[in-house]
């Protein structure tokens, strides 16, 4: 299924500002906002918390099939899709990032 397909089955995301990303240690990695261009990214990563509580590599796997045709695209362009770099990093090397999320 395509990314935007998949898109249309995750939870909404409308009551999110965006997100930040933490790493183990508790620090800032990342900050995603709702806005075009991000929003899919949030609502991916909403979407893993949802279901696993964290980012971890079991999630980083269903994010990356949820990613569908980006994930390749990022695999062959390293630095395009950071959002996408992070999920192939902990599926690759373990590890996982906390998530707060930003409310409107």
């Amino acid at each position: 299924m395509a990314f935007a397909d998949n898109l249309k089955q995750l939870p909404s995301i409308t009551h999110l500002a965006g997100l930040q990303l933490f790493d183990a240690q508790g620090q800032l990695v990342a900050t995603l906002e709702n806005k075009p261009g991000q929003a899919g990214s949030v609502a991916v990563y909403h979407a893993l918390v949802q279901r696993f509580g964290t980012i971890h590599a079991e999630a980083a796997r269903e994010g990356l099939a949820l990613y569908a045709e980006h994930t390749e695209d990022a695999r062959a362009h390293p630095g395009k899709h950071p959002n996408i770099d992070r999920l192939i990093a902990i599926k690759q090397h373990g590890g996982q990032f906390g998530v707060a999320f930003l409310s409107n």
